[in-house]
């Protein structure tokens, strides 16, 4: 059995940005590591997307920018000036070839394509098995999302951002490459919150995604007619399917770091990194993967590297609504973004804002609801 000083169970973005990060650092080449997973990480099986206002240390990986958004529902469009944002597209596959290749070139760091069965820790040692093999650790880095641990409790509500995207090329140039649809809710909402988003590469090609906050998924055809139906919408009648990419991302205010050990910390979503109102990931997991880097060459002790931000009660605000009245997301974010400043709300979302930022878009929004949201946490809160 061969025992390495760090190794991350789930080799997904959290994973190899961590590691990635800890390549560039220097700091870490005395150490041994071992990321394990079972996909080998060699199509391109996401999209990810994230705002930014200066060029990212991703910057060879994001294929696609945008400085223009629209946002849209049954009643009305806005065109929204992202400035001093620009909004970024990352395909998975360009991701992966990027951090691969630096960690191919590392002598100290090893990538096995297995699958986890089980993870034990005892005070001086965790141990890995796999489906063929043994490991030990040091210190361990698990990013394989507990989805139980989150679903059967009842104090943080649960729901999932589900989608289907298609990546089509048509004949019909109805596209604007240099507009981004961020929300489109003018689709019929059916008693959940459910927009189609489009990220537009060319006038006749475009990532169009069927998504819905919800608690439910849906069967295949049904995200895949709303995406026919959408298309048909826009124009086109002749059109190829060129990819197609699905997924589903909890979001929950769950405190998962909570079953942070001294030498085992949970990371991605399995450590609560994703942004709970709104699924994104990737400007999450890059701040959070940072902060980790520079925490391990300062500390030893995982307990201590969360903490909770005044964000985390906004989210969960957001989350009771949606979790007893699930159709109101619409009403939520076209409130939001009717007549308010863009690049502040996309600062509030990145968790950058001041508290008298943060009262400015909170007062664009259904102010009795997140009133009577405030009441059912704490009242639950007591209750439980």
């Amino acid at each position: 059995m061969k025992h390495f000083d760090y190794i991350f169970t789930g080799a997904g973005l959290s994973a190899l940005m961590t590691v990635y990060k800890m390549v560039q650092s220097g700091k870490f080449r005395d150490k041994s590591i071992l990321l394990l997973d079972e996909n080998t990480k060699k199509t391109n099986d996401r999209t990810w997307c994230f705002w930014k206002t200066s060029d990212s240390v991703w910057e060879q990986s994001i294929s696609k920018k945008w400085d223009s958004a629209l946002f849209a529902n049954a009643d009305f469009h806005r065109d929204l000036d992202l400035k001093p944002y620009r909004y970024n597209m990352v395909k998975g596959l360009d991701f992966y070839n990027r951090v691969f290749n630096l960690l191919s070139k590392q002598e100290n760091i090893t990538f096995i394509n297995q699958k986890v069965l089980e993870i034990k820790e005892s005070e001086t040692i965790i141990m890995v098995q796999t489906e063929s093999e043994s490991f030990s650790c040091s210190k361990l880095f698990n990013s394989i999302y507990n989805k139980e641990k989150a679903e059967n409790q009842t104090k943080y509500p649960v729901l999932q951002q589900h989608f289907t995207g298609w990546f089509i090329k048509s004949e019909q140039a109805v596209f604007n490459p240099e507009q981004a649809t961020f929300m489109d809710f003018s689709v019929e909402q059916k008693g959940n919150t459910r927009f189609m988003y489009v990220l537009p590469t060319s006038k006749t090609e475009a990532l169009l995604e069927y998504t819905l906050f919800s608690h439910h998924h849906l069967k295949t055809e049904e995200y895949e007619n709303e995406i026919q139906q959408y298309i048909e919408k826009l124009g086109i009648t002749n059109y190829e399917i060129v990819e197609k990419e699905q997924g589903s991302i909890p979001m929950t205010c769950y405190p998962f770091w909570k079953a942070n050990t001294k030498n085992v910390i949970n990371i991605g979503t399995s450590g609560g990194w994703t942004k709970a109102s709104t699924g994104y990931t990737f400007k999450n997991s890059d701040t959070k993967s940072t902060e980790l880097v520079a925490f391990l060459q300062r500390e030893t002790d995982f307990t201590k590297f969360h903490k909770s931000t005044k964000f985390w009660f906004y989210d969960l605000l957001l989350l009771d609504i949606l979790d007893r009245k699930n159709e109101l997301g619409s009403s939520i974010f076209s409130s939001m973004f009717k007549k308010g400043n863009p690049s502040l709300i996309f600062k509030f979302l990145d968790e950058e804002t001041s508290l008298i930022e943060d009262i400015k878009v909170i007062l664009k929004c259904p102010k009795t609801l997140f009133i009577k949201a405030i009441f059912h946490v704490v009242f639950k809160s007591i209750k439980l």
